[in-house]
């Protein structure tokens, strides 16, 4: 009998990593794809991928019985555009033609700013170029499960946060900073409510979404704490654990800008930076109940990461 992967496309990243760990309670059967994949696990499968190449991808889903895709491309608008359709269009076809079951993790770029909690029900109205193309994305999946092409299911995360996640902006900005003597820098409103998403916390759910059946055909969002905090209060926190003042430097859009100058990367956030502007607030009461999950307390969440940071 030919044996069945679970396949991480983009092992090695922020979710990739966690989501290795958690499929060994279902499965021992686990292969990791990526540009530079890591084992988390002696029994793991590598496999070296670019999933702009058809090819590969294919060959990479080959035998699975679920595929999660979790993988991040350079975070410049250009590239989005360039390259999201048809890595998209490589693994929607892989999984079809292998028969295997899809886990899209992806972000809340497709709802656009929104004044109160974002929920599943949420209609997408992207207010940037990125959130454009993952509604596009979005869209397309659904038609497909909808049609009974495959089975697919995306799962939403919003800003990450955990130990070792090294593209974390609260990791570098806050963190990193805090613990070299620096004032922890806040994109433009420390102020303002924004939710955060605890990267094993959104590991466990991918892991528990793509293991359950009838969690299949429709979108949830990752657990979250649901405690209403604020920049300045995961600043106050980390700076306590820490031993530090709590001070913080404001990044202004004219700061980012010219910064940007320089750095595409930080250019690509300013148009995302209505989430930094304006209350940013994340529901996932769906998961939380359907699955009787409690999240990660942000202070826990918080020590966690400056625990691994210290290490």
């Amino acid at each position: 009998m030919t044996k069945k992967f679970q396949t991480i496309l983009g092992g090695g990243g922020a979710i990739g990593t966690p989501l290795a760990r958690e499929l060994k309670v279902y499965t021992q059967n686990i292969r990791i794809a990526g540009r530079n994949p890591k084992k988390v696990d002696p029994t793991n499968e590598s496999f070296v991928l670019d999933l702009t190449d058809r090819a590969r991808t294919r060959k990479a889903v080959k035998n699975s019985e679920v595929v999660y895709l979790v993988a991040g491309l350079k975070y410049t608008t250009k590239v989005w555009q360039e390259q999201w359709p048809g890595v998209f269009d490589n693994v929607l076809d892989a999984c079809k033609a292998e028969g295997a079951k899809l886990v899209f993790f992806d972000n809340v770029y497709p709802y656009g700013r929104v004044e109160g909690p974002m929920t599943e029900e949420t209609p997408f109205n992207p207010c940037s170029k990125k959130g454009e193309i993952r509604a596009k994305l979005d869209l397309k999946l659904m038609e497909e499960y909808k049609r009974g092409n495959l089975e697919a299911v995306i799962v939403r995360g919003t800003d990450f946060y955990g130990p070792g996640v090294n593209s974390s902006v609260f990791n570098l900005l806050v963190v990193d900073n805090l613990m070299k003597g620096k004032k922890a820098n806040w994109m433009n409103n420390p102020k303002a409510i924004h939710t955060f998403t605890y990267t094993p916390d959104a590991a466990k759910a991918t892991a528990i979404i793509g293991n359950t059946s009838s969690a299949f055909n429709q979108v949830w969002h990752a657990p979250a704490d649901d405690y209403p905090i604020t920049g300045e209060e995961m600043v106050r926190i980390a700076a306590e654990i820490l031993g530090v003042e709590p001070r913080i430097q404001v990044l202004n859009n004219v700061m980012l800008w010219m910064v940007g100058v320089f750095k595409p990367t930080i250019m690509s956030l300013l148009e995302m930076t209505y989430q930094t502007k304006y209350d940013y607030i994340f529901n996932s009461d769906k998961f939380k109940k359907a699955f009787n999950f409690t999240p990660t307390t942000y202070r826990n969440g918080i020590k966690a990461c400056i625990d691994d940071a210290r290490s």
